[in-house]
Formats: structure tokens, sequence, C-alpha cells
């Protein structure tokens, strides 16, 4: 009876070892991507936030009275881990209201991003401003506006994340207004 009981075993392992090799791959390869899409989609996210960061910090340094090519090299400066230098550009401009017309009045803009790829939302020096629909004027009548905008293109670590890339806008843009 005990040599009955092992044969019977390995009859019914033998035959399900196939199986759970297959379940064991399909299920690896699920856990993968899915390890896989969580790290890039981290790295966006917190990427994301560093972007939101920098714009406001390089908008509150503008107004607090420093000069726009500081405010965009410090912008620079204190991006890490983001290196704005080969995958960035900075872009702080001052609007004046001027009698109801919101005109640039200057702007600078440095970074590794081609300035021909990583244009200004807003516009030009000497241009009318393009700012967003608000029930009050911004800025108020005779006050600046400084304004920055940050652009990042993120580059994925993992295949999926490369795959993933094609879904995302590039580059990266956030913008601070005050």
């Amino acid at each position: 009876m005990n040599q009955l009981r092992p044969n019977a075993f390995r009859f019914l392992s033998h035959g399900q070892s196939g199986q759970a090799l297959v379940e064991f791959t399909l299920l690896s390869m699920m856990l993968l991507l899915l390890f896989f899409g969580a790290i890039d989609f981290s790295r966006i996210i917190h990427t994301r936030l560093i972007l939101i960061n920098l714009s406001r910090e390089g908008s509150n340094l503008a107004s607090r009275g420093e000069t726009i090519t500081n405010t965009v090299a410090s912008i620079i400066i204190s991006a890490n881990p983001l290196n704005m230098n080969t995958d960035g550009r900075v872009i702080v401009s001052s609007v004046l209201n001027s009698n109801g017309v919101n005109i640039i009045t200057a702007q600078y803009s440095a970074g590794g991003i081609p300035s021909s790829t990583a244009i200004s939302k807003i516009g030009r020096v000497g241009s009318i401003a393009t700012l967003p629909s608000t029930t009050t004027p911004i800025p108020q009548p005779s006050n600046l506006l400084y304004i920055t905008e940050v652009f990042y293109t993120f580059i994925p670590l993992t295949p999926i994340g490369r795959l993933m890339n094609l879904a995302l806008p590039s580059p990266l843009y956030d913008a601070a207004y005050f």
C-alpha cells in the first residue's frame, strides 16, 4: 500500500507541473509589468511635483525683488535631482498691466532644452501676454506679474515606461503666477 500512494502522487504531480509552470510564468510577467509600471509612474509623479515647486519658487523669488536672470539661475541650480542644464528649460517673464492691456516687459530663459522646443506659452517680450482668464484682472492696473514656466523632458527608466512615454506630453510643463 505504501508503494501505491507515491505512484499516485507522482502521476498527479507530473500532470500538474506543466500547468503550474505556465501559471507561474504568466503571473511573474504580470507582476513585472506592474512593478516596472509603478516605478516609472512614481517617477513621473515625483518629477511633476518638483516642477510645480520650482515654478512657484521662481515666481516667488522674482516677485520679492530678485532679478529675472538670477531667478532663472537659482531655479536651475535648485532643481535637484532633475538636470535642467540638459533636460529642462526655465522661462521667467514679467507682465505689466498698462491700461487694461497685459504686456510682457521682460523675459529670460535658460536650460538644456532648445528654445525652439520649449516656447513660452505666455508670449514674447513686447507682445500681449496670454494669461488664464479670471474674474479679476491679473495683474492689477500698473502692477507687475511674474510668471515662471518650467519645461522638463522626462526619460523613463524601464522598458514599460518607454512604452508609456508615447502617451506622456513631451516635455512636461508647469507655470506659476505671482
